[in-house]
Order: C-alpha cells, then sequence, then structure tokens
C-alpha cells in the first residue's frame, strides 16, 4: 500500500543528504516536497501540513548545519512523527469486565464488515477467547448466510438469525444465548448502506442501548481513502465508537486513510486486514508500520508470522541438522511449502528491511510463487536417495529428474543452487551455539524459525549485490545488528569461497 509514498520520501530524504549545508531554505524545499508525497498518498491536507510544521520545528531545533550524520536523524524524527499521527502506542481490544462482552462492528456497505467479524473471530480463538457470530445485518442478501458459512470455515458457534427478525432483538436474544453457553465475547455484524442513512445510524444506536459494547468497531475500505475518513467522522459523531479496522490494506491504495483518520476521528486503528484469508487480520502497530514506509522493513512482525508457521521443536531440529551438515532437499521441500503458507512473497519481502529492489525486480519477472512451485516439482521428482543425499545426483540423473519434473536440466542445475545457497545461509543464522541467534546475529526470540520458513527463498542473500539490495547503498547509515549482519554475509561469502 505505501510504496509510493516509501519510495518518494526515501528519495527526498537522499536529496537532503546531499546538501553541503542545511539552512531553512533548503529544509524548507524539501519538506514541501515531503508534503506534495503526502498529499498525493491522499493524506488529509491538515494532517499533512500539521505533520510538515513538525517536522520542520524539530529540524531546526536539532541542526543548525548539516553534517554526515543529518539524514539519518531527519528520518528518525519523520519516523517520530509517523508513529504520532498513527497512534502511537499499539492499542488492543478492551474485553475486561462482566461476561460476555460485546463487540459492535459498524460500517458502510462494502467496507468488509462480515468477513472481519469471523476473521476477528478467529483471532480472538487464538487469544484463548470464546466468540459468538451474531449476523444482525437482516437486509443484505445473504448477509446471514455468508456469516454462518465462515463461522462453519471456522468451526465456530453462530447464532441463528433470520432475516424476519429485528436486529434489536436479534442482539439481546444473542446476548442471552451467550451468557447461558458461556461465550466470553459476542461479535455482532451489523447492517450497512451505500451512504449515510438516518435509519441505519438509529438503528445503531438502539443496538448499542441495548447491549452496552465493550468496544464499538468502525470498519473502513482503506481503498476509499478520503471518503473512508469522512464516512468515520460521520459514525463517530452517533456511535462514538473505540476503534477501527482497516481492510484491504493488502491492495494499491495510497495510503492516505490509515495516515489520516487517527488525526481526524481521534481514534485508534486496532486492525488491518492484510489479504483475504481469515487468518490474515493483523493488530495495528504504528511504530511497525511507519517503519514500512520508511523502508526500515517490520522484522517483528515477521517473526510473529514464523512463529506460527514453526514451532520451536521443529527450528531446533533444523538447527540440529545444519549443524551436523544432515540438512537435505526433504527439509528444503518442507520450507517451501511452510513459506506458502506465510502468504505471497512479495508480502514477506515487504516486511524485510533494505529489499526494495529486489521486490521491483521480482514484480518485473516471472511470478516468484512459481519459482518455488517449479522447485518443488524437482524435488519430488528425485528418489528418496537423491533427495537425502543430492551430491549423487549426476547428469544422467539430472535428466531423468528434468524430465519428470517437466523441466530441463539447466533449471535442475539451478535449484541445486538454490538448496546450496540457502543451506550456507541457514548456517549461520541457525549453525551457532544453542541458545544463540548464530554467530554475529541477535537472540532474538523466534529467530530459528524465522531463517528455518525462510530457506526456502533459496540463498537470498549471498552475492556482492544482493549484499548492496539488503543494506542499501555503499556508506548508507546502518544499526549496530545491521552492521553485524552485513558482517556474517561477507563472511559465509568468503568462506563459501575458499
Amino acid at each position: 500500500m505505501f510504496d509510493s509514498l516509501s519510495e518518494r520520501l526515501n528519495g527526498i530524504f537522499r536529496r537532503l543528504g546531499g546538501q553541503v549545508r542545511l539552512d531553512e531554505k533548503n529544509l524548507q524545499d524539501g519538506l514541501r516536497q515531503v508534503r506534495l508525497a503526502l498529499l498525493e498518498a491522499d493524506v488529509n491536507f491538515k494532517v499533512a501540513r500539521d505533520f510538515v510544521d513538525k517536522v520542520r520545528e524539530r529540524c531546526l531545533e536539532q541542526e543548525a548545519e548539516l553534517n554526515p550524520g543529518f539524514e539519518r536523524r531527519l528520518v528518525r524524527v519523520v519516523h517520530e512523527e509517523l508513529v504520532a499521527i498513527l497512534g502511537g502506542a499499539t492499542r488492543e481490544l478492551n474485553l475486561r469486565g462482566r461476561e460476555p462482552q460485546a463487540v459492535m462492528l459498524v460500517g458502510l456497505q462494502g467496507s468488509g464488515k462480515t468477513t472481519s467479524t469471523a476473521k476477528l473471530a478467529h483471532w480472538l480463538r487464538a487469544e484463548k477467547h470464546r466468540p459468538y457470530l451474531v449476523p444482525a445485518d437482516v437486509y443484505r442478501p445473504a448477509a446471514i448466510e455468508q456469516l454462518a458459512s465462515l463461522a462453519g470455515q471456522l468451526d465456530l458457534p453462530c447464532f441463528p438469525s433470520s432475516p424476519r427478525m429485528n436486529p434489536v432483538d436479534i442482539a439481546a436474544a444473542a446476548m442471552r444465548e451467550a451468557r447461558t453457553a458461556g461465550y466470553d465475547a459476542v461479535l455482532l455484524d451489523t447492517a450497512g448502506r451505500l451512504h449515510l442513512d438516518v435509519d441505519l445510524m438509529n438503528e445503531l444506536s438502539a443496538i448499542k442501548a441495548e447491549v452496552s459494547p465493550a468496544e464499538i468497531l468502525f470498519v473502513a475500505d482503506a481503498l476509499t481513502g478520503q471518503e473512508a475518513v469522512t464516512a468515520a467522522e460521520a459514525f463517530d459523531r452517533r456511535l462514538d465508537f473505540t476503534g477501527i479496522i482497516l481492510t484491504k490494506m493488502d491492495g494499491d491504495a495510497r495510503g492516505g486513510a490509515a495516515l489520516s483518520i487517527k488525526s481526524v476521528t481521534g481514534k485508534n486503528i486496532k486492525f488491518v486486514g492484510m489479504g483475504e484469508k481469515i487468518s490474515e487480520l493483523e493488530i495495528f502497530h504504528p511504530d511497525r508500520v511507519a517503519g514500512r514506509i520508511l523502508g526500515m522493513g517490520d522484522i517483528l512482525t515477521l517473526l510473529e508470522k514464523t512463529q506460527d508457521g514453526i514451532a520451536a521443536d521443529e527450528a531446533e531440529a533444523l538447527s540440529l541438522k545444519l549443524q551436523k551438515a544432515e540438512f537435505n532437499l526433504d527439509d528444503f521441500r518442507a520450507n517451501m511449502r511452510r513459506l506458502k503458507k506465510l502468504g505471497s512473497l512479495d508480502g514477506l519481502l515487504k516486511l524485510l528491511p533494505g529489499l526494495g529492489s529486489l521486490r521491483q525486480k521480482l514484480n518485473t519477472a516471472a511470478a516468484p510463487e512459481k519459482d518455488l512451485a517449479r522447485m518443488e516439482a524437482i524435488i519430488n521428482s528425485m528418489t528418496p536417495a537423491e533427495r537425502r543425499n543430492p551430491r549423487i545426483i549426476n547428469g544422467s540423473r539430472k535428466l531423468r529428474i528434468a524430465r519428470g519434473s517437466g523441466t530441463n536440466t539447466a533449471q535442475v542445475n539451478q535449484m541445486l543452487k538454490h538448496f546450496e545457497g540457502m543451506r550456507a545461509m541457514m548456517q549461520n543464522v541457525l549453525g551457532g551455539k544453542k541458545g544463540k541467534g548464530g554467530p554475529g546475529l541477535p537472540a532474538l526470540p523466534g529467530m530459528k524459525g524465522l531463517a528455518a520458513s525462510l530457506g526456502g527463498l533459496g540463498g537470498l542473500a549471498g552475492t556482492e549485490r544482493e549484499e548492496r539490495e539488503f543494506f542499501g547503498a555503499p556508506g548508507a547509515a546502518l544499526s549496530k545488528s545491521a552492521l553485524k549482519k552485513k558482517k556474517l554475509l561477507r563472511k559465509a561469502r568468503k568462506n563459501k569461497k575458499k
């Protein structure tokens, strides 16, 4: 979503960093470009103006003259101000109190309320809650059936609503049923309209009065930009909602809604929908989103994704295999399958810092997912002995494998090269002493799972060119952990040559 804005902002920072001297005029010109970039991203003009004013004030307070470290400090100031307009601290649901607690999902028709209700139920169950889904939209055709179907897929209880029932009566009866059955969170999927409607607002107000919800979440389609912000203002005036769910954040919108809605309404974004799958609902972390906008990546979110993809004992077993040089093509295939479950490759690369140029190259080439499918087909065409010991694969075996997988020997050779590169990379990440994140790497929780899950990328960072893509241009400011990773990468490449 923020690709265009991220590219513009990073270009502006590089130009400012190339100035010999920083004065108010140079800074004014640079920040004018920042304001234009925000406006082009469909950010509310008042929000963009206030943002630029705060950045200018802080920069002039800190620096009267440019020095080699100013670009890094400028990025830090912009990052902190972005975090502020996105909401500051992470806000989670407040379901404390007497059970059951009601959660109303409100918004215009087509914003994704029904799907978000199911996604939220899935998230709540993972957090050890006992959710109860309630279809209260009796107007949209098949709305009740849609939520009932999603509840069936999730194996979660759903209130048996009927189009002939009154939505307020549905909410009241669902609360009684939840109290009797022991559910602690009642998720009300309410009706929407294509536009603001007095009857709709009256109905929502009546439901609110009946169930006294702990949370009222406004569901907004991020693709609608400032229209979502305008609708949010109207709903907030009438219902005083407590938080926001932004849907379709994985789309190609410019990001203006996410950057404006907190400042305009005063209410925090609590969740974002990052895809069509029921599992693709994430807690909104302002600091992580600001990092993505500025091209810093989001390692913490990536670690959280991989913790669900690989258990701690699996990661430990892989680490031991690598230490003993027993990692084989069966493990490589398992990693590729695990990688597919984490989402699209492009979405994963967005979370890794400094891989913007690589993402662009992947977008112009064949779909990476197809490459993974082809590599898996090649491995499937091997015998168990060949998968356990790839060194026995000679020319005649490669020809047989290529025929069996519908590929050619060059593609078989390429897959084997990827496997060796990936194994070398993972040995550096996972092959350290027990309890560490690997030589030269921080012992982050989940690092082994991250490396194991991303092993299917096949030696992503193994050449000087790829090092530049990962860490940026020579001379770029790097954190201590990034410097350690850079040294580790060079050491691994040097050992590989030997």
